[in-house]
């Protein structure tokens, strides 16, 4: 990752919002005019942008921390770039530090796995053109990664996997003639094609087949940089000149040993490891292409009572869509008609067909099993659940893990070291055996066997292939920083209902007090009416069994992680905890011990009082909520592999301490309000250790976002989901063990393929610069090194959940 941290002196122009009237131009323009290296603003309320021009160190994170300083927002958008033409780490640092100086840009990733950009932009809608240009003008090709540009990408990519083949094809028929007089060596026969000869095999696979070396070393020169092509180019040439040299210089003499072969074979091996590597590439990506492939292209509408397919990104929202057996559901939406189950294993990893029935959500990109549904569109294009599935899967293996920073810092100096090293090597050989041929085969070997390739494809392999994994059975990583915590997590936090619980209460018991159970229904559900509460769907519930009639209500109140209030008749009256028993003061000893067997039992238990004109307890509810069947599982697993648990949630400590019992939960952390639970999360990160946080609720969003990594459960609410790291499309707890497992290996793949890049160089480099090496096997070390990174991270996707065991 590369963050700007100045930008060229040009105009820059930034949308500004939040302005109402010419005092916020004023005030806007005041703020920004006081950032160092401004030298001039402008600031239009009518088109609400701001005109900015500055010094070259100039800062852009710096203007937009002044605007929102000032109390107003710069927005900022995400661009997605498809790049062509980088072949190694040297090329990401280079890309990224070309999109960087573009103005209005505050941070950009280079993914060299994925070959693509991801760019934080705070500048106007011109913004592609511009980042495209940068790119362009680096030496590589770029485009917009949108529907399009990424068909065309893949179009691309088929043609350049085609060509990468043919050039191997023709690139081994030349070389192999020029490895006979080597073979034989080894057989013991010797035998020596006429330098002529080898000059015309040599020569066309050294400038035509290598054209492509020779064009990106080129532009990286003009750039000031290196990268793999350059030292491919360097080093060939060199072993080519020699050869060359020697064949026109002996004349008469006998013929002196040529190296043709080895630019001809390092070549050809070098164009075989890009093909195999852009072949293995293509299946880290696979998890991607199989979610795009879910979206149908079509959809049938009924309009005014008649069917006509039309294009699915033409289907509008309330529209009713018809889906015949077998097909795939085109969009996101209610069932109106129909009864079916649905298979949705590729977007939820859930293996069995799931039941539907009319009043259901069905989600775009499931299979109906059978009949015709009728059904009413909810959300469409990037709105709907897949849309956003692939764009989490596509920024998380976007983003860099923090342990690809290292890496960042090593590559942006490999290619000179390694210069530096191959002249030294050079001069070293020379100097010591006084045979510049010997010395110049031994300085093409360093530059031949080093490969920052393999360094640059560590990390975003793995991460591509682990998420994709991950993505296939329900777990969605939403970024690498989730990815790599995820591996030290020492304790999971657990809230209770909807998490560990199915999330809908019921009601197990009326208590009523003084007053018949009738009254007591009737005043709690009319109470409850208004109320957005889990507990509150279970009150009416009831009564609308018993049909009890509601009472106008008044003065209707939230009291937050506690109750409600409100006024029915001369009545003022609260439904809630008893913590707001205790603090009304109210005597509870007619039901204190009925409500406490309750408890015991697992139940929770809600408070009915009068607070005036003569207060009193009017009754008890009771609520039950049935455990998850993967609850006790899940904590199983997790102890299994020394992960503590621990449950935090809002209920009473009767209540709470039941049901981690059931479940398996030694530690429980009860009676906590929803403003406080981030506070005990945060406590527990005090105590040293490592927390993942997971929930459903709105309530559960600040923890999640104050843990290491938070952990959603996609059946619970948006807020959470973009509070957390890591989603779960199935309501599962045992989800939760699977996620924090494909991450730890996902890590560990990471480390593996570091270790081995680092390593193969470490080693590689001063055995070829000892002379151990020649440069026909320091280039098949080199052709090979990316491709064992990339196959060694494609074996995560052979992972499968221990949930479905």
């Amino acid at each position: 990752m590369y963050n700007a941290s100045s930008s060229p002196a040009v105009p820059l122009q930034l949308n500004i919002e939040g302005m109402t009237c010419a005092s916020c131009v004023t005030r806007v323009e005041k703020a920004i005019g006081k950032v160092p290296g401004v030298t001039r603003v402008s600031v239009n309320l009518g088109t609400e942008k701001a005109t900015v021009t500055g010094q070259p160190q100039l800062g852009i994170a710096d203007i937009v921390a002044a605007v929102e300083t000032a109390g107003y927002r710069v927005p900022a958008r995400d661009i997605q770039l498809t790049i062509g033409g980088m072949t190694c780490a040297a090329c990401v640092n280079r890309v990224e530090k070309a999109l960087a100086k573009v103005p209005g840009v505050n941070r950009a990733q280079v993914n060299l796995a994925t070959e693509t950009a991801k760019v934080t932009w705070f500048g106007d809608e011109s913004g592609a053109d511009r980042l495209i240009r940068a790119v362009e003008d680096a030496g590589y090709q770029a485009s917009l990664a949108d529907d399009a540009g990424l068909k065309n990408a893949r179009s691309d990519e088929t043609r350049r996997s085609d060509r990468q083949r043919l050039a191997v094809i023709a690139g081994t028929l030349l070389s192999l003639p020029l490895m006979v007089p080597m073979l034989a060596d080894f057989a013991g026969f010797h035998l020596m094609l006429p330098g002529g000869i080898q000059f015309m095999l040599a020569t066309p696979v050294q400038f035509i087949l290598g054209a492509r070396f020779y064009r990106s070393g080129w532009k990286a020169l003009k750039a000031r940089a290196g990268n793999m092509d350059l030292l491919v180019a360097l080093g060939t040439s060199a072993a080519w000149g020699l050869s060359v040299y020697q064949w026109l210089s002996a004349r008469d003499i006998a013929m002196p040993h040529l190296y043709f072969e080895a630019s001809s074979v390092v070549i050809t091996l070098v164009l075989l490891g890009k093909w195999l590597e852009s072949r293995a590439k293509r299946q880290t990506a696979a998890a991607i292409r199989a979610l795009q492939a879910l979206r149908p292209a079509t959809a049938r509408v009924r309009r005014n009572g008649i069917d006509q397919d039309i294009a699915a990104s033409a289907v509008n929202i309330g529209d009713t869509v018809v889906v015949r057996a077998g097909e795939r559901i085109p969009v996101d939406g209610t069932i109106l008609a129909g009864d079916s189950h649905i298979d949705e294993s590729m977007i939820t990893g859930e293996s069995l067909p799931v039941a539907r029935q009319p009043g259901d959500k069905v989600t775009g990109g499931a299979i109906n099993g059978e009949g015709v549904l009728l059904v009413q569109t909810d959300a469409i294009g990037a709105e709907t659940t897949l849309a956003r599935i692939i764009r989490l899967v596509e920024n998380a293996q976007a983003e860099k893990a923090p342990i690809q920073h290292l890496v960042d810092k090593v590559s942006a100096v490999f290619v000179p070291v390694v210069l530096v090293i191959a002249l030294a090597t050079l001069a070293g050989w020379w100097w010591y055996s006084g045979d510049i041929e010997h010395s110049l085969i031994n300085a093409v070997a360093v530059l031949v066997i080093a490969c920052p390739c393999s360094l640059g494809l560590a990390t975003p392999t793995a991460i591509m292939a682990g998420t994709g994994i991950g993505a296939k059975y329900g777990i969605l990583i939403k970024d690498a920083e989730a990815l790599e915590l995820a591996h030290r997590i020492t304790t999971v936090v657990f809230d209770k209902t909807g998490t560990l619980t199915e999330g809908k209460p019921r009601v197990t018991h009326w208590l009523p007090n003084g007053i018949e159970q009738q009254e007591l229904i009737q005043l709690t559900a009319s109470i409850q009416r208004d109320s957005e509460h889990p507990l509150a769907g279970a009150v009416l519930d009831d009564a609308k069994a018993f049909s009890v009639p509601l009472l106008p209500v008044s003065g209707f109140k939230t009291l937050p992680g506690r109750g409600v209030s409100a006024v029915i008749g001369d009545r003022m009256l609260v439904l809630g905890s008893r913590r707001v028993m205790e603090d009304l003061k109210l005597d509870r000893t007619a039901l204190e011990q009925a409500a406490a067997d309750l408890e015991q039992q697992g139940n929770t238990v809600s408070w009915l009082a009068v607070t005036g004109p003569v207060p009193a307890i009017l009754g008890a509810i009771g609520f039950g909520d049935q455990i998850k069947p993967g609850a006790a599982m899940a904590v199983s697993r997790l102890a299994s592999m020394g992960i503590a648990s621990i449950m935090l949630t809002g209920d009473n400590q009767g209540s709470a301490r039941a049901a981690g019992d059931a479940i398996g939960i030694e530690n429980v952390i009860a009676e906590v309000l929803p403003e406080d639970k981030s506070r005990e999360v945060t406590v527990l990160k005090q105590q040293g250790k490592v927390i993942a946080m997971v929930g459903d609720g709105i309530n559960d969003a600040p923890a999640l976002a104050a843990a290491d990594v938070g952990i959603a459960m996609s059946t619970g609410t948006d807020v959470a989901m973009q509070a957390a790291g890591i989603t779960l499309m199935r309501g599962d707890p045992t989800l939760v063990a699977d996620a924090i497992d494909i991450s730890r290996r996902t890590y560990h793949k990471i480390r593996q393929n570091l270790f081995w890049a680092f390593i193969y160089n470490l080693v590689g480099i001063p055995l070829a610069a000892a002379g151990l090496l020649n440069p026909v096997v320091a280039g098949a070390a080199m052709a090979f090194s990316s491709v064992s990174v990339i196959t060694n991270a494609l074996l995560l996707k052979r992972w499968r959940p221990a949930s479905r065991d």
